[in-house]
């Protein structure tokens, strides 16, 4: 008659920290505000201009990175390399808007200065900041692991590399015997299953997180009852670890709790930005380059009889089949159930097609691409549809890639995984850093790739 609710609104997605808050809003708040002051401190005027780059520049750096964990030359390093993609990117919408004229350029050269140093300056403060508040006493957290097989082993790990956090690790309890327990664990054993309740009160251990197998579950849910009794948080960590996990989170689906283990990162907000930065930028560069793209046509139409576009089947988003534009490289056209790739000297490439091939010229259509929607500026190369179907069966994980649209450049193209994958273990290497971009993904990680593309089209040899 009654419908049971007492599962309902159990599990909740965990908040933002207030660090995670703070980072998101300081990088765009700095660059937006260090703009601003050197605008003031010039006697320029606030123009309808100088808003319209302030919301800009607000929408492309939004949310910014948590680099206070890192260390000091590595936040350094992301910082200047984002701010000089930025900077690249901002100066190509000027140019391609002609819009250069609207700003002063000493306004616009002590931005550039000042700007990299106040982000630095800042990072450096919440850094000790944050240390500070870690290491203060009533800010300490004691905690200890159930569980010290390889689980509990990598969330020790995990604990004392975020001991800047004020977590203190004390120590790991076990039923099983020394031989069995983890090298790291077996000199830290507090005691058996059945201590850990009373030992949790007697020590004041705040966290306790469990690494128990799921095969354990009887002995978990008699340990969570005991351990209900004091006033400690209980974390559950699953062993999910043998399997590639993207966009892992927790969700509430109309109260009953689903654990995502592979999602694609681009929903609500970030697929916004990922689509208006595509569109933005394939836009600008389509107008930037259409002279460029005049010419190669020319040249593809000269160096061989055949069409000048070659359109190849790809796989895209969620494996779904789509047609992928190239400047037509080769004399022959293979796009059946098999398709040889093209390898050094290969006797079907044409001058001119090498040329191209080399310079990464022959990809330009694929901007086309990203303005249908098909494809990413920046996300994993789509490959031919007869490769899919081999490497699916041979690589592990290998189909995951698929839950972003393929991208112009990605993220093993600037590793240096361009060009021909003759080996498995290279395919292999390249579906790793693919699935690397997967977890990682950020506006600022795609501007990296996309500057760091710009420079391989003008100095790397290892594509043809």
């Amino acid at each position: 008659m009654f419908e049971d609710r007492s599962y309902k609104r159990t599990f909740y997605s965990a908040p933002q920290s207030v660090e995670s808050l703070i980072a998101a809003f300081l990088e765009p708040g700095i660059i937006v505000l260090s703009y601003l002051l050197v605008n003031a401190f010039f006697d320029e005027p606030v123009l309808r201009s100088t808003l319209t780059l302030c919301l800009l520049i607000f929408a492309l750096t939004f949310p910014g990175r948590n680099r206070f964990a890192e260390h000091p030359a590595s936040a350094g390093i992301d910082v200047l390399s984002s701010w000089v993609m930025l900077l690249a990117i901002l100066a190509l919408c000027g140019y391609a808007t002609s819009s250069m004229g609207y700003f002063e350029n000493e306004v616009l050269l002590w931005w550039a200065i000042i700007t990299p140093l106040a982000q630095m300056v800042a990072i450096e403060i919440g850094r000790r900041l944050r240390r500070w508040m870690g290491a203060r006493p009533e800010a300490r957290r004691s905690a200890v692991i159930v569980g010290a097989g390889p689980l509990g082993a990598k969330v020790a790990r995990a604990l004392r590399d975020g001991s800047d956090s004020g977590i203190d690790f004390l120590g790991y309890f076990d039923d099983r015997q020394d031989e069995r327990l983890h090298p790291d664990a077996s000199d830290r054993l507090l005691g058996t299953l059945a201590q850990v309740s009373e030992q949790v009160r007697a020590l004041g251990v705040r966290e306790v997180y469990i690494t128990l197998p799921l095969g354990s579950q009887p002995r978990i849910v008699q340990l969570l009852e005991q351990l209900q009794g004091t006033t400690a948080s209980l974390f559950f960590v699953p062993d999910v670890f043998g399997i590639s996990i993207i966009q892992g989170r927790l969700q509430d689906m109309n109260g009953v709790p689903v654990v995502g283990i592979c999602e694609t990162p681009f929903t609500g907000t970030n697929e916004l930005i990922k689509r208006i930065s595509d569109v933005v930028l394939a836009s600008l560069i389509l107008v930037l380059i259409s002279p460029i793209m005049l010419a190669l046509a020319i040249g593809v139409k000269l160096s061989s009889p055949g069409p000048i576009i070659f359109k190849q089947r790809r796989n895209g988003l969620d494996g779904e089949e789509i047609i992928v534009y190239k400047f037509r490289s080769m004399r022959a056209m293979d796009n059946g159930a098999v398709v040889k790739q093209a390898t050094k000297g290969d006797p079907r490439i044409t001058k001119f097609g090498a040329f191209i091939r080399r310079t990464s010229l022959d990809e330009l259509p694929q901007f086309i691409n990203v303005l249908q929607g098909r494809m990413s500026i920046v996300g994993p190369r789509p490959h031919a549809v007869a490769h899919n179907e081999e490497y699916r069966q041979l690589i592990k994980a290998y189909m995951v890639r698929h839950k972003v649209k393929p991208g112009i450049t990605g993220w093993a193209q600037v590793n240096g995984l361009r060009g021909e994958t003759d080996t498995i273990d290279k395919m292999k290497a390249r579906v790793e850093y693919d699935l690397e971009y997967l977890r990682n993904w950020s506006l600022g990680l795609d501007l990296q790739i996309i500057v760091r593309t710009v420079r391989l089209v003008l100095f790397d040899r290892h594509a043809y």
